[in-house]
Parts: structure tokens; sequence; C-alpha cells
């Protein structure tokens, strides 16, 4: 317990200094595109693993120090479904994560799927923008 405690202040200590050269940091939130509902397993570099297990993998670092995070989805031409992208941001700055989600979905580069009814009552998804 004493070892995570002292890799957990390393870290956040680590992440500071980055954070003394940058604004903001935009990373992957998922090391794969959104899965479909219900999806129990993902394929990642020819191995089939669980879905739920690996899909916040590369958001549980900055939640492990406790920075600010907000997560969006980014839409590439020919997917089906976006891949998560996190806007990280210093300590105490949820005003600059916020601020950059924002203008990224202004500029059109995040969107959000907004479901719409089809004639039968039932939700189709599809992509906002």
């Amino acid at each position: 317990m004493v070892a995570a405690h002292r890799f957990r202040a390393w870290f956040r200590e680590e992440m500071r200094k980055v954070f003394e050269e940058v604004d903001v940091i935009l990373a992957p939130a998922t090391p794969f595109h959104a899965p479909k509902s219900g999806t129990k397993t993902v394929v990642l570099d020819g191995e089939e693993l669980p879905t739920r297990a690996n899909i916040g993998i590369f958001t549980q670092p900055i939640s492990f120090v406790g920075l600010p995070v907000v997560a969006v989805p980014v839409w590439l031409e020919g997917a089906g479904l976006p891949i998560g992208v996190q806007v990280i941001a210093p300590a105490w700055r949820e005003d600059i994560a916020l601020r950059v989600a924002h203008q990224l979905a202004a500029d059109g580069i995040t969107s959000a799927p907004v479901a719409r009814r089809t004639e039968g009552g039932q939700a189709e998804g599809g992509r906002a923008g």
C-alpha cells in the first residue's frame, strides 16, 4: 500500500511538471473504437480481451492522480463508431478541459450521437452535426 501511495505522489508530481510546459493534453481515452452495446470482447493486437476491463485503460492513470478530464467522441472517416479522446487539464483546472472540449465541438471535430425515433418508435443512433 505504501508503494502505491509513493508511486501516486511521484506520478502526480511528474504530471504537474508536464503542465508547466503545456496547457492541456489530448490523448486517447480508449484503445479501440466505441463498442456496440453488449459487446463482451474486443480484439486488440490480435488478442481477444474483455471489453469492460480494457475500455478505460488509458483513463485510469489520469483518474489515479485526480486530474480533470473530459472525454469526447471523435469520428474518423469510414468508422461506424467514434474513438474516445480525453482532454486532460492541470489539477483544479476543470475550466480548461471544459473550454477545450467545447471548442472542439464548436469546430466540428467532436460530436455526440443523437438518437432519432423511427416510424415504429425505436431509437436509432446517428452522428450529430
